[in-house]
């Protein structure tokens, strides 16, 4: 299947929306804003964007969205969050806030704003492990979090050590058909991540 046949939602609640649309567009796929439950309709694959994720949970459940959602997610349907993409599909979260909700599906356990709050946002790069290239991967940081510990089906595919004393944080994993970035890629120039992400959706319809 190639891209130009894929229709890619993106969570079009709050977040980096037009920036993860904007790239999709340029690899061929189609994106498709999904803001109700019937947008999900006739999807390939998802993305959940950055942005915030306690604001992202209201909003999908006063568009009485949220359950629709958490099915897509578990449908076996390819997914991407980044980001606050990342602790949406979290099983666990450390630092959250009170009854925090998730999607789930990732068996990780996700440390929320583990980069700090946002004066300390911050642009790096990181390990390109499994999105390939001879080159590391550019990663923006945004109240970002990390990944504290993973399940035994989740593969890690990328870390990030913040100075040369600190142990390395991993800031990509995929378990299946989900993947989540720590990282904004959808900002950097950088298509590794998306690229990688729509060979998962070229995959998962084949299944």
């Amino acid at each position: 299947m190639t891209n130009q046949l894929l229709h890619i939602g993106v969570l079009a609640l709050q977040g980096s929306v037009i920036e993860h649309a904007r790239v999709l567009s340029e690899l061929g796929a189609k994106p498709v804003e999904v803001k109700v439950s019937a947008h999900l309709q006739g999807l390939d694959g998802l993305i959940i964007p950055g942005g915030e994720s306690t604001t992202m949970n209201k909003l999908a459940h006063a568009f009485d969205l949220f359950d629709d959602l958490k099915a897509f997610v578990h449908s076996g349907r390819a997914i991407y969050g980044s980001c606050a993409g990342m602790i949406m599909l979290a099983d666990r979260i450390v630092d959250g806030i009170a009854d925090q909700e998730t999607l789930g599906g990732l068996d990780v356990t996700v440390r929320r704003n583990a980069f700090g709050r946002q004066v300390d946002s911050a642009q790096s790069f990181v390990d390109a492990g499994a999105f390939g290239g001879d080159t590391p991967l550019p990663a923006v940081f945004i109240r970002a979090p990390w990944v504290e510990s993973v399940g035994s089906g989740v593969e890690v595919l990328s870390t990030w050590q913040q100075t040369p004393e600190s142990e390395p944080a991993v800031v990509a994993v995929r378990q299946g058909p989900l993947l989540a970035t720590s990282f904004h890629p959808e900002v950097t120039g950088d298509r590794r991540v998306h690229e990688y992400f729509l060979r998962m959706v070229a995959e998962s319809n084949r299944g």
